[in-house]
């Protein structure tokens, strides 16, 4: 079995930067192990995997290790493949996730996802776990849980500096460990990096779903519904966000890589 794929890095407007991801468009669903496997095989963040039905499209995210119930940066390239590879001219596109439905549509600063904002809750774990595995001297200054856990330090270098030991952070039970502080750019809000040796990605390049927690974090601390952020892993990408309600506006960028195809084993 041949099946088309495609590369695109997400949340860039250049080659090179932003967040990869490959991009699988299906005729019909696989079995989940195919598809696993499939991801496991590119290596990458995530690898998405879509089937239009009628007008909408199932889209399904996997990293290398487990499918994941929600990933901007791999909904963005999917956006991308549809507007620019294939040639898809509806305004806007729908798609059903395990995350519900989210649209893509297009506007002047690049592609604008709409998700569901995730509410923080203070953090209940092992406080002196968590600090050790992030690397930390310092205690951070606030600590947050969801489905990710937030940690908020007190500057930017020290976002920048932390190396983390990976297995001790994927000891510990959540999807991944937000590390956010403000920007020391006056034209950036705010600065993250996200880490998720549990599912397989130790540093993730940029992280979409992320700032379903960073956003409406940010939105309260600073006054402001509308802002600019910045994922400042190797790669690095940009992000605009707005805050609205119960959702979260994320706008991106992105650019196509390459293109190519992969020999499945049928089953």
């Amino acid at each position: 079995m041949i099946l088309s794929f495609f590369q695109i890095d997400a949340f860039s407007s250049v080659p090179f930067s932003g967040n990869p991801a490959a991009v699988y468009p299906l005729q019909n669903w696989l079995p989940d192990a195919q598809l696993q496997a499939i991801a496991m095989e590119h290596q990458l963040a995530e690898t998405a995997f879509f089937v239009q039905t009628g007008s909408t499209y199932e889209l399904r995210w996997f990293s290398p290790e487990t499918e994941v119930d929600l990933c901007g940066h791999a909904t963005l390239a999917t956006a991308h493949v549809l507007y620019n590879e294939l040639g898809v001219k509806r305004k806007l596109l729908k798609f059903y996730t395990r995350s519900g439905t989210l649209t893509v549509q297009q506007t002047a600063d690049g592609l604008m996802m709409d998700f569901p904002l995730i509410p923080l809750e203070k953090f209940t774990g092992d406080r002196q776990a968590l600090t050790m595995a992030l690397g930390l001297e310092q205690t951070p200054v606030s600590i947050w849980q969801a489905d990710d856990i937030l940690v908020e330090l007190s500057s930017q270098t020290k976002v920048a500096k932390l190396e983390p030991n990976m297995q001790a952070l994927a000891q510990i039970p959540t999807r991944g460990v937000i590390v956010t502080a403000l920007s020391k750019s006056s034209n950036i809000d705010f600065i993250s990096r996200f880490f998720g040796p549990r599912v397989g990605v130790n540093e993730d390049a940029v992280t979409g779903s992320a700032h379903t927690k960073l956003a409406p974090f940010w939105a309260e601390k600073l006054g402001k519904n509308t802002l600019k952020a910045k994922q400042i892993s190797k790669r690095g990408g940009e992000l605009s966000l707005e805050v609205k309600g119960e959702r979260v506006f994320i706008t991106g960028q992105a650019v196509g890589f390459s293109r190519g195809e992969s020999k499945v084993p049928n089953v």
